[in-house]
């Protein structure tokens, strides 16, 4: 089986509502190019991947030269191919490579009947635990603003009601930190049996993020995400406040891994299939979290159906995945593969049972977004559409203010 082309196609998939961030904002779509890899047995992989709020297809089909006749049961060489740790210095693939290898993964499990998850090591759960990932948001349409305590709360109850949600994590690092623990902790009385979690996205001070790590310790935390940037900062809260640390943003590459574990500043890493280069990269690293007690959870940097093919197989061989996974997903109005969203049963999705990664494209639903993208366009990830002129700063200390509504966009 050999590669004969490589196609990819920018879509526009609308959210129920713009969603608020510490360091901008998804404005109300998510803006994901998809990946095609065909074979010449005819077979068709399928990758995903994301920018910012901006296309990946030129990045993507400038690889064909690359690519074309390339084995894709040669996943080794196709991550030296693609993204060579020296030459990445001067142009970083490490997205561009996921996307290929979960094409790669595709095309070998239709080539041999088999799901994704038994090239990987085989099952150990039929379906993976999410939490409900809440965010401040704009209102847009049917769908009401998320920012004061109550809102938030209505929010999380609606979705624990569709859903079945068991833990909670609240996105923070919008509003003042006092103003989000007073949210946070309103959702610790109204669900006070489930597990939460915190994620204000590292824009905290030393200072802000040891204060408010130290008054949510009474609650059912799961863990305290990214409080502050960096490891070295992570190291110093993790030393004063007594609940797990976690991270998405600064242990993402193996090289920060070993770094993790000769001097712990997190105990619970987040492992993305496109931050890391594939779902390979991300068992393997859970490997090495196993042998070192470091827990992992699967973090979500906003995907469609594809990508979370890739979480759901991932969740499936982790036998020491014991954190529900993030994901974007019930934030979305539609997807792009047949059949449409998968559902969430009792807070948890099945892990798709059909060869490769067990989901296929609905053309009509890629054409239909392919033109929203085209009318609608990019979008800058690291800007508020409704705080003109704003832009986030690490610590930050301009905040939103949560006394004005978000009901209308500038």
């Amino acid at each position: 089986m050999k590669i004969t082309d490589i196609r990819a196609t920018t879509v526009a998939v609308p959210l129920e509502a713009p969603l608020l961030h510490s360091n901008g904002a998804h404005w109300g779509r998510f803006v994901r190019t998809i990946v095609e890899v065909e074979a010449d047995n005819g077979l068709v992989g399928l990758g995903e991947l994301g920018g910012g709020g901006q296309s990946a297809e030129r990045a993507v089909t400038a690889l064909t030269g690359y690519l074309r006749g390339h084995d894709p049961f040669e996943l080794e060489n196709l991550r030296f191919k693609i993204a060579n740790p020296t030459a990445s210095l001067y142009n970083n693939r490490t997205q561009l490579l996921a996307a290929i290898e979960f094409a790669c993964i595709d095309l070998i499990g239709q080539h041999l009947g088999v799901p994704a998850h038994d090239l990987l090591g085989g099952r150990v759960r039929d379906s993976v635990p999410f939490a409900s990932y809440l965010f401040y948001r704009y209102a847009s349409g049917a769908h009401a603003e998320v920012r004061t305590p109550g809102q938030l709360v209505e929010h999380a109850r609606a979705l624990k009601e569709r859903h079945g949600f068991t833990v909670h994590k609240l996105k923070g690092g919008v509003f003042p930190p006092d103003y989000e623990l007073e949210c946070y902790r309103a959702l610790a009385v109204a669900f006070p049996q489930d597990r939460l979690r915190y994620d204000p996205n590292a824009v905290l001070s030393l200072d802000e993020g040891v204060r408010f790590g130290r008054a949510i310790e009474d609650l059912n935390n799961d863990y305290l995400e990214d409080p502050v940037w960096g490891l070295e900062g992570l190291r110093q809260v993790r030393e004063r406040v007594a609940m797990p640390l976690a991270t998405n943003t600064v242990v993402v590459n193996f090289e920060q891994l070993a770094a993790n574990v000769l001097r712990r500043s997190v105990d619970v890493v987040l492992l993305d299939t496109t931050f890391w280069g594939g779902i390979r990269p991300c068992v393997k690293a859970a490997g090495v979290c196993e042998t070192f007690q470091i827990g992992v959870a699967v973090h979500s940097s906003g995907e469609l159906g594809v990508q979370l093919a890739t979480m759901l197989h991932l969740g499936a061989v982790l036998p020491n995945l014991t954190y529900a996974a993030d994901a974007h997903y019930h934030q979305l109005a539609d997807d792009v593969i047949e059949g449409g969203p998968l559902p969430y049963r009792d807070g948890r999705i099945a892990v798709p049972s059909g060869p490769g990664l067990g989901v296929r494209l609905d053309r009509g639903k890629l054409a239909a977004y392919a033109e929203l993208y085209r009318e609608l366009g990019d979008y800058p990830y690291d800007r508020d559409p409704g705080r003109e002129g704003w832009y986030p700063t690490v610590p930050n200390q301009r905040w939103a203010d949560p006394d004005v509504p978000l009901d209308a966009l500038s």
